[in-house]
């Protein structure tokens, strides 16, 4: 979804996960499936805890890594809120409650948060070459804000798996198990013009609040004009937190990103996807549309 479309926008503003590199959702969703999860399940808990949640607080830069791993096992793990809160999404939604909702759950938050943050290493193609062709134009300030976390600097004072037989990771480890890399950190800002790489972690808030965009906007120079600017996220409330400021937005698919960079054609006047990378594209989206017709059928048949 966008807005009726002004003029070309000055800024041109993205988010990092689910957008220039894949989303975390993904293995979320891989997670639910090893433990025999319906689906979105951990991610509707993770949404329903609000604002007091660790997954939001690490955003914030309010809790430290090493506190939100226990914090963030012992929320997933509450099977009593987490029923709770997935059949008011399914009625939400208007889908139909599972039968097989867990009456008992250990989710070791380390774990999953680990799978969650390599998954985000993954580059997106059309979105990474869509920004090289943008910067390369010299037309537009290309800036990015990122919900994102500060990694360790250093190991607890004590070992929050001390219950554990295994020994506590070292720092390098530990940053291995998180995905961070400081020349993919260095490729990814690389992407963006100089001062324009904005993070929840630092700025001590995180979309959807309206503060961090109105941030970014006085930051830029554009609090009085906000609708030069276009904005690509993947996720819905993002999107309709910065439509509340004037910002234009993009939304930007989560199997792919082909469609939301068409659209960002649109705004820009300029190809940014090379025919040979459009084609490819097409076809694993004719692929994925495929199978979930498939998956559907099979559904029906059942029935």
């Amino acid at each position: 979804m966008c807005n009726p479309r002004p003029a070309i926008p000055e800024l041109i503003l993205f988010d990092i996960g689910g957008v220039v590199v894949k989303s975390p959702i993904v293995a979320i969703n891989g997670y639910e499936r090893k433990l025999g999860l319906p689906s979105n399940y951990l991610n509707v808990s993770i949404r329903f805890r609000g604002e007091a949640g660790a997954f939001q607080r690490l955003e914030r830069g309010e809790v430290d890594i090493w506190t939100f791993y226990d914090e963030f096992g012992r929320e997933l793990s509450d099977t009593e809120k987490g029923n709770e809160w997935y059949k008011a999404w399914c009625k939400e939604g208007g889908k139909e409650v599972p039968r097989n909702l867990p009456t008992e759950l250990h989710i070791d938050g380390r774990d999953l948060w680990g799978e969650m943050m390599r998954q985000s290493t993954k580059t997106n193609p059309v979105i990474v070459g869509a920004l090289q062709k943008l910067k390369a134009s010299g037309r537009f300030r290309l800036a990015a804000l990122t919900n994102n976390f500060a990694p360790p600097t250093a190991l607890p004072s004590s070992d929050p798996t001390s219950s554990s037989a295994t020994p506590p990771p070292t720092l390098e480890e530990e940053l291995k198990h998180l995905g961070v890399s400081p020349s993919s950190t260095k490729y990814i800002k690389s992407l963006f013009h100089p001062g324009a790489y904005y993070e929840s972690s630092l700025l001590g808030a995180r979309k959807p609040e309206l503060k961090i965009y109105q941030h970014v906007l006085q930051a830029e120079g554009l609090a009085e004009n906000p609708s030069k600017v276009l904005f690509l996220d993947d996720i819905g409330p993002n999107l309709k937190a910065a439509r509340k400021l004037g910002i234009n937005t993009i939304k930007v698919g989560l199997a792919s990103q082909l469609s939301a960079v068409q659209e960002l054609e649109k705004w820009t006047g300029m190809n940014l996807i090379d025919e040979e990378l459009r084609k490819e594209e097409k076809e694993r989206v004719k692929k994925i549309d495929e199978a979930r017709l498939r998956s559907l059928e099979k559904k029906k048949a059942k029935l």
